[in-house]
């Protein structure tokens, strides 16, 4: 059966997924980078934009350790993403213009069709390597029901950022969430889960793994 997942979020170990001050200059706020050194340097993220890792990889293949399992394994069986406003770009209010196509270039990661929740309608924009950006302005339940749709029976999985996230967790709609809890403290920033009853939700530690850059928890409902 097709899940919403959230996959390889990176948080703090005070409980923010991104650090205060997020713009074009700091998309993750002020330290919130930090937040994904875990992945940097694995073997999967190097293959799909090492140009942008600022790892010590130094142009290798990449760590093949459990962080790179994780990471591989968010990108398995995925037909479809949902992405907040904020994850595509740091544009606000109604679209000046078509010039703004996300944060990742010509070729983004995604390489299947992607759902951003917005407030202000915007034609789909359709990128190289097969990944097409649809923008939703009627709800988390309508994007969810499109993604769905395109994923063709496989999972849907959402990219963030956290108030993306907490609505589809609020909703009960998220299946699986892995974080990946850095070894790091934001002091500020967005609190991904402040608030939420995990356990009135259903949700259950599956699975956990600690490695030198961060311990990775499956939560399962």
């Amino acid at each position: 059966m097709s899940k919403l997942r959230v996959n390889g979020l990176g948080i703090s170990i005070d409980g923010f997924s991104a650090g205060p001050d997020q713009g074009l200059d700091q998309p993750m706020g002020v330290g919130g980078m930090a937040l994904h050194q875990w992945v940097f340097g694995t073997r999967t993220f190097q293959r799909m934009h090492g140009d942008l890792a600022a790892s010590p990889a130094g142009g290798q293949p990449g760590r093949e350790d459990a962080d790179d399992a994780f990471a591989a394994r968010g990108f398995e069986n995925v037909g479809a993403w949902i992405l907040g406003r904020n994850m595509f770009g740091p544009v606000r209010g109604p679209w000046p213009d078509d010039g703004w196509k996300g944060w990742w270039g010509d070729a983004p990661p995604y390489h299947v069709p992607v759902f951003v929740l917005t407030h202000h309608a915007r034609a789909p924009i359709t990128m190289e390597g097969g990944t097409t950006f649809h923008f939703v302005t009627d709800g988390i339940h309508a994007a969810l029901e499109r993604a769905r749709q395109a994923a063709g029976g496989k999972d849907v999985r959402i990219g963030g950022g956290a108030a993306t996230i907490r609505q589809y967790l609020t909703a009960g709609l998220i299946d699986e969430l892995h974080l990946a809890i850095s070894p790091v403290l934001l002091g500020r920033g967005e609190p991904l889960l402040a608030g939420i009853d995990t356990v009135r939700l259903g949700f259950r530690c599956t699975e956990h793994v600690a490695t030198p850059h961060a311990l990775h928890v499956v939560l399962t409902r």
